[in-house]
């Protein structure tokens, strides 16, 4: 009997002493659990806590490629026309333009005329070539002094029959390159089946191997062109035209009616149509109408007559027609090798449509223009 009570005994204290061992394990861990908890409770932050802001510089890239230039096509300096320029000079040549005179010889592929009234009231014409040469052009006749004054700004070319002797000193201090008939210069010449003097021609291909070093680049700009016909000044601000009646002088009326199948204006003279000796009808893209003095110079034609020229260095009235319309504006020349410039009323640039240009010069107080 007391065997089995000492067993029963020893295996009570046993489970006893396990029950106790795991309760006091338990309790340790819950103790440490309450402690760490007290921890938490007691920082400084109560609740979550915020990361601190971090700052993150931008990828800058220490260089960039500069945007491509835009390409601008290259175009004739005195037509404004797409292509690339010959290096070559302008070459001017002094036409006549009497009744006896016409038709001309190459005159329809000049890049710009200009029409001057010399003395007597007859007109002259400036032709001036770059873009197009032709075989032969006439015929050509004397200097006048308004010439250096439209030719100065071209540093080329001036061809000519010959002229006085003042009018040839003004010529050589203006810059260009004399070519004179008189002079015996290489590629004038007289030709059969026209009078005298209105018979002397000329090659242009011989006027441009006789340009000397200083007078061989091309020319510079004179006016200034639009890219395009349709974003000419008169396209865009014009007021519709077509028709030009001009009276330079008495024995000087030439006329242009516009041409809408062509986009061209036709020249008259008075009311018969300008042909060129190639039979082809004189045009022109632009027609420029400059009004500017008028003065006797100092110089004396046959009988006494006095030799007219034009102050071309200042400012005036001006009129382009280009397309089918018409647009005022000024002109303004600064020095006496400068280009003529045109502007709008409010001094913008006036744009001219690319191709060739006809200038008529209106003697102020004496001649006009009508636009029709």
């Amino acid at each position: 009997m007391s065997t089995t009570t000492r067993s029963s005994t020893t295996v009570r204290d046993r489970r006893s002493g396990t029950t106790a061992g795991l309760r006091r394990r338990v309790g340790a861990v819950l103790a440490a659990m309450t402690v760490a908890a007290g921890v938490v409770a007691c920082s400084p932050a109560d609740g979550p806590q915020t990361p601190a802001p971090v700052t993150v510089e931008p990828t800058i890239e220490s260089a960039r490629n500069a945007p491509p230039a835009p390409v601008v096509a290259p175009t004739w300096p005195l037509t404004g026309v797409a292509g690339e320029p010959a290096a070559r000079p302008a070459i001017a040549v002094k036409v006549e333009n009497t009744a006896v005179a016409r038709p001309q010889v190459g005159l329809e592929q000049a890049d710009v005329v200009w029409e001057t009234v010399v003395e007597f009231e007859v007109s002259r014409l400036i032709a001036v070539y770059h873009s197009q040469l032709p075989a032969e052009v006439g015929p050509i006749r004397s200097v006048r002094p308004m010439d250096p004054l439209v030719v100065a700004p071209l540093h080329g070319l001036l061809v000519y029959s010959g002229g006085q002797p003042g009018i040839l000193a003004e010529v050589a201090g203006s810059g260009v390159q004399s070519i004179s008939h008189d002079a015996g210069a290489a590629g004038l010449y007289r030709v059969r089946g026209r009078s005298a003097p209105h018979n002397v021609m000329g090659d242009p291909q011989a006027f441009l191997a006789a340009a000397d070093a200083a007078h061989s680049a091309s020319p510079g700009e004179q006016f200034a062109f639009a890219r395009r016909a349709d974003v000419a000044t008169a396209a865009g601000a014009g007021t519709p035209a077509s028709s030009l009646t001009f009276s330079l002088s008495a024995q000087a009326k030439p006329s242009w009616s516009f041409d809408a199948g062509t986009g061209t204006w036709l020249r008259s003279e008075g009311s018969t149509p300008a042909t060129a000796a190639s039979g082809a009808r004189l045009s022109a893209v632009n027609v420029v109408a400059i009004t500017a003095p008028h003065p006797n110079s100092p110089y004396g034609a046959q009988g006494g007559a006095p030799v007219p020229t034009y102050e071309l260095v200042g400012s005036g009235e001006a009129v382009v027609a280009t397309g089918g319309a018409t647009v005022t504006g000024t002109w303004s020349k600064a020095a006496a090798d400068a280009p003529l410039q045109l502007f709008t009323a409010d001094g913008s640039p006036l744009l001219l449509a690319p191709g060739n240009t006809w200038v008529e010069m209106i003697p102020a107080g004496k001649g006009s223009l009508t636009v029709g």
